[in-house]
């Protein structure tokens, strides 16, 4: 966070040259954000601003946070989702503080993908920025809303359930229309059902509960 307090400046020659000092939050006035979607987190321990002789403020506060987003999962394994994260400040109206954000969405994209070190589910794709007015009952706010794009890998998907599922299917034609006896074909079609039936288990225990649309891949 960036911003400036024209009743903090000094000139740094009339303090040994002295351009920035590190001061706690509380010390001064900081614009207090809320973020719409947060259901938990953790905050930092850092609660420390830098002071410019100029009266500008910068605060850095990083902190962890879990959020509410809905899921699309109808095309499930190879679907995308799109995460929204809306920071305001509910406390103050757009007459008196209004969000801008300092950087560029392709600066921001550049940024958060250097941070985004894991190698694991999700590929993040794309980050957009909305600056918007928010209009509630007793005035008007100002919202900053991160549009966050995400992309599921699903190889561990396709070949852990769609490759033994489509070979069980193949399996099950091979030997309905091969020249076997009756009780075998009896019997393979038995050890085709168990096997489909823990795949179904399988299915049931990996596929996202958290959607209206149950996923193509678990109504067939």
């Amino acid at each position: 966070q960036e911003w400036k307090n024209t009743f903090a400046t000094w000139d740094p020659q009339d303090f040994c040259n002295i351009s920035k000092v590190i001061l706690p939050t509380d010390t001064y006035w900081s614009p207090p954000l809320f973020i719409l979607e947060r259901v938990n987190g953790q905050n930092s321990n850092l609660d420390y601003m830098v002071v410019m002789h100029n009266g500008s403020f910068n605060s850095t506060q990083p902190f962890q946070v879990t959020l509410t987003c809905s899921l699309m999962i109808l095309k499930f394994p190879f679907d995308t989702q799109t995460c929204n994260l809306s920071i305001a400040s509910f406390l103050y109206p757009v007459t008196d503080l209004v969000m801008k954000t300092r950087w560029t969405p392709a600066e921001m994209m550049k940024n958060s993908q250097s941070y985004f070190l894991t190698d694991g589910e999700w590929k993040f794709t794309n980050l957009s920025i909305i600056e918007y007015i928010e209009e509630l009952d007793d005035g008007e706010f100002s919202v900053v809303t991160y549009m966050i794009s995400m992309e599921r890998r699903p190889t561990l998907y396709v070949l852990n359930l769609i490759l033994p599922t489509c070979a069980l299917y193949l399996l099950d034609m091979a030997v309905l229309f091969g020249p076997s006896s009756l009780e075998e074909k009896i019997n393979f079609q038995i050890a085709i059902i168990l096997g489909s039936s823990m795949l179904a288990v399988i299915l049931n225990n990996i596929l996202p509960t958290s959607s209206n649309k149950p996923p193509i891949i678990g109504t067939h």
